[in-house]
């Protein structure tokens, strides 16, 4: 279909039943329809809003244009899990219904404050001109789910020098105050995070911008996220305009953290160390985190990126949510790992063992296109060494240590239909070591593979036949010992 702004910038209530059923048909016929991620029962999913454990469960929300596989007038979907394992879907959150919000409800964060849930967003409009108008709104859910909206923002606009490029709230208590962060653009067209303070999550005072080492970094800074861990500060953001650097920022956009001292709250001050790349992948925007009730610092991320073409988009759906992880602090880095709920997903093991040379051999009872594995890889002398998963006729997805370029490598070029190839389809990271341990998440069209503890994390979707569900081990130009074991999910 031809999508106009009529078509673009519709409600979800004025949806049709033939509509509905169309996208249910087309989804329906999808190959490429996740197992076990969150994922959007038709339209488009993008950045996860909202993420905080209340009243005994987990809440998640995410950005949703309800008609297909574009970006349009965006609501918020509500999913919920008591267990971070069955999320149940319980429709739509939040939609358009004030002027400061016309053409968008735009990505936020949950508080938890007086037994409610307070849901910040960003309000987005656009006059007659299209000039966009951006504003930060609050909305409150109740115990028994009933979200009442403020009738209007509870900070009208971007400060002085700021351009509308102006949104995504998020919101922390500390020392007995309010604080939040958000996105911004300067009139120099830099990126940059304002802050914000308030005494009861309605009144804001502005406190002026987190003052980094990073005066040109991007052209504007997404869905900022502040916490600790372990008396670090850490200042998660996706920004947007990098240039690609060696290995890095490869992506069309990117997401990372700097890692330091916690924030100076009275200046705005954030001594920190080198920008640090979230994921070495293809795929993955927008995270977003939250505090479980014992106090592990848990993330969820957008398995996907503005501006590109997926295979599903013709399916009438696209996207989805990263699995759940746990983000903790080593040697100054921010490592990611699967949060050890998901092991209640694990059924039928199966394990092999191989010592390698020179040769590619199938390993036994292992395939398929949804479960969990984990690999350990011990180079003897192999130019490189690892496996190729999601095999079929043509069709393979590489993972693999090169000891020559002392690379870990995830290689896509075949792994199905071929999408934003103007961005390779190799990523690697620096790795010197002669032995590794892959933790993979393989679903019907992803994969997310954690590397020692998640001190390196490729996410990707990957879109191959049903049928390709091959795993094979190689050694090439030498020896090695791989050792897998893979639980069905």
């Amino acid at each position: 279909m031809e999508w106009t702004k009529e078509a673009r910038y519709r409600l979800y209530k004025s949806m049709t039943a033939k509509e509905r059923m169309e996208l249910e048909r087309l989804v329906s016929a999808s190959i490429w329809r996740q197992n076990y991620h969150i994922q959007p029962m038709h339209g488009l999913l993008n950045d996860p809003n909202g993420f905080v454990w209340y009243n005994g469960r987990y809440h998640l929300f995410y950005q949703w244009f309800p008609f297909g596989a574009v970006h349009g007038m965006k609501h918020w979907f509500h999913t919920e899990s008591s267990d971070l394992v069955n999320w149940e879907n319980k429709g739509g959150a939040l939609e358009p219904e004030f002027s400061f919000e016309s053409h968008g409800i735009y990505s936020g964060s949950g508080y938890v404050h007086n037994d409610s849930l307070h849901l910040f967003y960003t309000g987005n409009s656009r006059d007659d001109e299209w000039n966009r108008h951006s504003s930060q709104c609050l909305a409150v859910m109740d115990e028994l789910g009933k979200i009442t909206k403020l009738n209007k923002p509870i900070i009208e606009k971007q400060p002085k020098g700021y351009t509308e490029h102006f949104r995504d709230p998020k919101v922390w208590e500390e020392k007995g105050k309010f604080y939040m962060v958000v996105g911004a653009q300067r009139e120099d067209l830099t990126g940059c995070v304002l802050l914000y303070e308030s005494s009861d999550l309605i009144q804001w005072s502005w406190l002026g911008e987190i003052r980094t080492k990073a005066r040109e970094f991007g052209y504007m800074w997404e869905c900022p996220d502040y916490f600790t861990i372990e008396n670090h500060g850490v200042l998660l953001f996706s920004p947007q305009g990098l240039q690609p650097e060696g290995d890095s920022f490869q992506n069309i956009f990117q997401s990372g953290v700097w890692v330091g001292k916690p924030l100076n709250l009275e200046n705005g001050q954030f001594l920190h160390g080198d920008f640090q790349e979230l994921d070495a992948g293809f795929d993955f925007y927008a995270p977003q985190t939250t505090l479980s009730p014992d106090g592990r610092r848990l993330m969820v991320g957008w398995m996907g990126l503005p501006d590109i073409e997926y295979p599903t988009d013709t399916e009438g759906w696209a996207h989805c949510l990263t699995i759940p992880r746990e983000v903790m602090i080593k040697d100054n880095l921010l490592c990611q790992r699967p949060v050890r709920e998901l092991k209640e997903m694990r059924k039928t093991e199966s394990r092999s063992v191989m010592m390698l040379s020179n040769e590619l051999r199938n390993p036994g009872l292992l395939s398929g296109e949804s479960y969990e594995m984990i690999v350990n890889i011990e180079l003897g002398n192999a130019r490189r060494a690892g496996m190729k998963l999601r095999v079929g006729k043509g069709e393979e997805t590489l993972i693999y240590l090169d000891a020559k370029n002392q690379k870990v490598v995830l290689d896509r070029t075949d792994s199905g239909t071929k999408f934003a190839q103007e961005y390779g389809s190799v990523r690697q990271k620096d790795y010197s070591k002669n032995n590794i341990r892959l933790h993979i998440f393989m679903d019907n069209s992803s994969i997310e593979v954690f590397i020692n503890e998640g001190e390196i994390v490729f996410t990707s979707r990957l879109f191959p036949r049903k049928d390709s569900q091959g795993i094979q081990f190689f050694a090439e130009e030498g020896t090695a010992e791989i050792e897998a074991v893979q639980w069905e999910i």
